[in-house]
């Protein structure tokens, strides 16, 4: 058995290797893991959280008509196949990555974070899906009743003191 320890070791790390694609690396499969850890999916999605996080090829980031209201508002998660198709380069799409500006409750801040192997990844697993699809409704100001189901994110009420 001498050798086997180590062996069963880069075995083990050859496997992993195989199975999950590596920080730094630019790939469609790193891109779909970015979307998933990233939390694209959650609001990006139609379906999503509702199926336990199986993703719909079919529906996967062409966005969702479900709003979401608050103080600013009604906003709706972005179809990011357009936004990609739109940018029309992968380095278009880093740009804007780094760069856009959205209404709550959309972290775009947390975008700005990420690091650029994975924006480039995302960028390639979002063309990889193929047709774009279509625009989710547009951005409802504050006191307009939105066409579309809608969520109400109030801030809480403090009680008096």
């Amino acid at each position: 058995m001498k050798g086997s320890v180590p062996g069963l070791v880069s075995l083990a790390a050859v496997a992993l290797a195989s199975t999950a694609a590596g920080a730094g690396e630019v790939s469609v499969k790193r891109g779909a893991q970015v979307a998933v850890t990233a939390g694209c999916h959650d609001c990006h999605t139609a379906g999503y959280s509702e199926s336990g996080g199986k993703i719909d090829p079919a529906a996967a980031l062409k966005g969702v008509g479900l709003g979401w209201q608050g103080p600013w508002g009604t906003t709706y998660a972005a179809n990011l196949r357009l936004i990609a198709k739109e940018n029309g380069s992968e380095d278009a799409f880093l740009t804007y990555a780094k760069n856009f500006q959205a209404r709550p409750p959309m972290p775009f801040f947390n975008v700005h974070a990420m690091d650029e192997s994975d924006i480039r990844s995302l960028y390639q697993y979002i063309v990889s899906l193929g047709e774009a699809g279509d625009h989710v409704p547009e951005y409802v100001p504050p006191g307009e009743e939105p066409k579309t189901p809608y969520i109400v994110i109030a801030p809480p009420i403090m009680p008096k003191g």
